[in-house]
């Protein structure tokens, strides 16, 4: 480590320690070093290269293999929800359903942190690759289940594939482009994930409806393949050697910390009663795993998270707040579909598709955000008008019931979604110009890690609120709501459908209030996002690239003194 801050000047480069652009020169020999067919990563003559050495046709041909690995990742989240039921008819085991979805989630959650963290260690190219074969073979064995415990090991399998392209696919795009460049690609990522959790159960319900439930799974291979071609072919990164070693010892405490914890959330109130010992027993192991793990990695060499990047208060700052906005979105994907089927009447397919003003919104705040950050270098306006867009929008679904038109549910949506793609494709920008370039990787992660956890407590939390207030309506609006079992009827719209007048009008009056409750309950996190992002610090946005080769030692105490310069 050395204590010599490479060209770093408080007023202009925004960051920690201000790396060294990476040469051209330096990319071709990284490329032999490390990589196969570097002559074809090559510019043409007279092409211009960006700060990392590389043209904009190549960045091009990377980012399109990257968000293709993206959207499979978070396509895979949502799209098997509504082909369940075939399933279930297919495979058998009723009693193993909720571990299909749940599955994935746990894997994946617990994936990221570790596989941010590696890439820091060992180069993100090659993990990538691995992140993306490892999705592509858990998608071949799910098409290809028998049996619903084949299913459940093949979607494991997904999620640690999924898990690592969560990670690395933002860090690798650090690496290739500036902060000031950055923008207008990650808006492109953050829109594919909104696209993917959106049109998930759509995709889901065209397969099941007119090919089979396998093809949710079957058709992310040949697109996988495709994605590590483009990877393998174009994508050229410096090699860098570290005598670092994984810490293993936090790595098996967070994995069996966020184990326990993410599956306290999706059984509590579900699976077993908030207050059984299976649920108590798993909580109080998972909050002492936390306790065991923090203090891991405050006397680990080289901790899997390092606790130092929470002394900088902007990676803190987006870190809550992406947590807390996961929140947010998770109620919105979850419970409008089932407001659209329920209340509405739409199909499991037609309620895919009402959800696209709200993706038409995440892609609107994506490429706005991402443009103007380009331009003007700056990023605090843009995740403050997202998150009161975000209020704005949850205040308004927090007033729907079943005489709302659509009109203004669209708008609360776009309304929703465009604050959702405002603050999202900037926070993470935030949050890596701030860091030092050997912590890239897990700053990355940990912003992708917080909003997962913050989706599965959301879940959790408005999943148990949801079941109460079903549980209390259900009996004052339903007759004979005695001999009706409401977790049978409301996990399936068409059963819904098919009651008397009067006990379907009941029904759906019971879950339009029900939603609109969890709804009401959503409007204080988004009040406490905002006042959060108002404690968002500005610095501006560096030109040139995170990192260059030699440049992942930088001092620690070095950028302590220089967030101090900055007024930290």
């Amino acid at each position: 480590d050395t204590d010599t801050d490479t060209g770093s000047d408080p007023d202009t480069s925004g960051t920690a320690v201000e790396s060294t652009a990476v040469t051209a020169s330096t990319m071709s020999e990284a490329g032999d070093a490390g990589d196969t067919g570097a002559a074809s990563a090559a510019p043409a003559p007279g092409e211009a290269l960006n700060s990392a050495g590389l043209t904009h046709r190549q960045v091009l041909w990377c980012f399109t293999g990257l968000l293709t690995g993206m959207f499979l990742a978070s396509l895979d989240g949502t799209i098997v929800n509504t082909a369940l039921p075939t399933i279930v008819g297919d495979l058998g085991g009723l009693s193993q359903i909720s571990w299909v979805s749940s599955g994935y989630l746990l894997t994946s959650t617990a994936a990221t942190p570790l596989f941010g963290k590696i890439g820091d260690l060992y180069g993100r190219k090659k993990l990538f690759v691995v992140s993306v074969v490892l999705f592509i073979i858990g998608s071949l064995l799910s098409g290809l289940a028998q049996t619903m415990t084949q299913l459940i090991a093949a979607r494991a399998v997904q999620g640690l594939g999924g898990g690592g392209i969560f990670a690395l696919s933002m860090a690798i795009m650090a690496e290739i482009v500036s902060p000031r460049e950055r923008g207008r690609y990650q808006g492109y990522l953050v829109g594919s994930f909104a696209l993917s959790s959106v049109a998930g159960p759509a995709i889901g319900g065209l397969f099941t409806d007119h090919l089979s439930w396998r093809w949710a799974f079957l058709c992310n291979v040949p697109l996988g393949i495709g994605a590590v071609i483009l990877i393998v072919a174009v994508l050229h990164l410096p090699v860098h050697t570290t005598q670092a070693k994984v810490d293993y010892i936090g790595a098996a405490l967070v994995v069996g910390a966020v184990s326990l914890l993410v599956l306290t959330g999706l059984w509590g109130g579900r699976e077993y009663p908030w207050g059984s010992p299976t649920i108590l027993m798993m909580t109080a192991g998972g909050i002492v795993l936390t306790t065991l793990f923090v203090l891991q990695e405050r006397r680990a060499a080289d901790p899997l998270l390092p606790l130092r990047i929470f002394r900088n208060d902007i990676v803190t700052v987006t870190s809550i707040l992406m947590a807390l906005l996961g929140i947010v979105m998770f109620a919105a994907f979850l419970y409008l579909p089932l407001f659209f089927q329920v209340v509405d009447g739409a199909t499991a397919t037609r309620s895919g598709f009402l959800m696209i003003p709200l993706m038409i919104g995440v892609m609107i705040g994506s490429f706005v955000a991402g443009r103007l950050l380009s331009r003007l270098g700056r990023y605090r306006i843009f995740p403050i008008v997202g998150t009161l867009f975000v209020l704005v929008g949850t205040v308004i679904l927090a007033t729907i019931d079943q005489d709302t038109s659509r009109a203004v549910i669209f708008t609360a949506m776009i309304l929703l979604g465009t604050g959702i793609g405002l603050v999202f494709s900037v926070a993470v920008i935030a949050s890596q110009n701030a860091c030092e370039y050997r912590d890239l990787g897990v700053v990355t992660s940990a912003g992708n890690f917080f909003r997962s956890l913050g989706g599965v407590f959301g879940l959790a939390g408005f999943g148990a609120l949801l079941n109460n207030r079903i549980a209390h309506y259900f009996v004052q609006l339903v007759p004979g709501a005695s001999a009706l079992e409401p977790d049978d009827l409301f996990t399936s719209p068409e059963r819904i459908r098919a009651l008397d007048p009067a006990v379907r009008e009941g029904a759906i009056e019971t879950l339009s209030r029900s939603i609109h409750v969890v709804f009401v309950a959503a409007v204080p996190v988004a009040l406490i996002a905002f006042f959060v992002v108002l404690k968002l610090r500005e610095i501006p946005l560096r030109s040139t690239v995170h990192g260059a080769a030699g440049d992942d030692g930088a001092d620690a105490a070095a950028v302590d003194r220089l967030d101090v310069s900055l007024g930290h």
